[in-house]
């Protein structure tokens, strides 16, 4: 099963993946993408780090996210997040289509494993357009990536405001009746 959880900044999108993935009983892999280039950003992980509960395995993988993914021993992996892991990849220098093709053997790879996967990104298409071309590039293929991965869920959540809301299935019938 995948469970796709996406957000704004701050939204609470880790903690209810903390909570989804920790729901399914089992052992959880934490697969993180963050890298530290900063002071900052450094403490930001190491709270991360310490929030997390003491059973629970951490895989730091900044790049090669599809086979850390292959290689999980455990019934449960959350991944944290997409977001990142797109920004590594372009900083990287890979082009668009190599992402996407990442993408898909990440999915593959989710779908493969069985068990519970726990997918989490940022919405970032509820702002203004960016003013760079990197930034904007960023949006469009962290876009794309995350609506390959919503697709490919089996349950999805929007946060909103430490809300959750779930899109995924949908809590009615999307068609309507003749």
């Amino acid at each position: 099963m995948i469970v796709f959880v996406t957000g704004g900044a701050r939204s609470g999108k880790s903690t209810f993946a903390e909570r989804r993935a920790a729901a399914s009983g089992e052992t959880v892999t934490y697969l993180a993408t963050a890298q530290a280039f900063d002071a900052e950003m450094e403490d930001r992980i190491n709270r991360h780090r310490a929030d997390r509960p003491a059973g629970w395995l951490t895989v730091e993988e900044p790049l090669d996210v599809p086979a850390a993914l292959r290689a999980a021993s455990t019934p449960t992996v959350l991944l944290d997040c997409l977001s990142l892991w797109v920004s590594n990849l372009l900083l990287a220098d890979l082009d668009d289509d190599a992402i996407l093709a990442r993408a898909g053997a990440l999915l593959a790879a989710a779908r493969a494993r069985g068990g519970l996967t726990v997918l989490v990104t940022n919405e970032v298409g509820f702002g203004i357009v960016p003013d760079n071309a990197l930034a904007r590039r960023f949006r469009d293929v962290l876009g794309w990536v995350n609506q390959r991965a919503a697709a490919a869920s089996d349950e999805a959540w929007l946060l909103v405001s430490g809300l959750p809301v779930r899109l995924k299935p949908a809590p009615f019938p999307l068609t309507t009746p003749h």
